[in-house]
């Protein structure tokens, strides 16, 4: 199965593909908005975590790149509003932006286990966790 794999603490793990990411709800058409100077089309990963079945009791989630060369753990507590850029006009986000999906989380006061590495380029699996960042 290719795409954005999603595993761990969820009721149904699989993989996301840029269908799958387009007909998820909480579409953000524009990440400018939410993440300044950034360009694409995104999906927040509530809708993400809502479609896999992420377990109520998460405490985190392990994003790794897809050649596995990356790793970063957060709280999931401060990726509330942290989204997937997946596109770019009406097709797949390109490698040389970050795709075929790059993670961002808006900056916002008072977020706890987040700096810049948590916006993983070519983002390859969502791993959910009960066990804290």
């Amino acid at each position: 199965m290719s795409g954005l794999r999603i595993d761990g603490a969820v009721a149904r793990p699989g993989a996301f593909d840029f269908a799958a990411l387009s007909g998820l709800p909480d579409q953000v058409p524009d990440v400018g908005t939410v993440v300044p100077e950034r360009h694409g089309g995104a999906v927040r990963l509530r809708a993400l975590l809502a479609a896999a079945g992420a377990d109520p009791a998460a405490q985190s989630v392990e994003l790794t790149a897809n050649d596995a060369s990356f790793r970063q753990t957060a709280p999931l507590a401060s990726l509330r509003d942290a989204v997937l850029v997946y596109r770019l006009s009406d097709g797949p986000l390109p490698a040389a932006f970050g795709g075929p999906v790059r993670f961002l989380v808006p900056a916002a006061p008072g977020l706890v286990g987040v700096d810049r590495c948590t916006n993983v380029k070519g983002l390859g699996c969502i791993t959910v966790r009960k066990e804290p960042a």
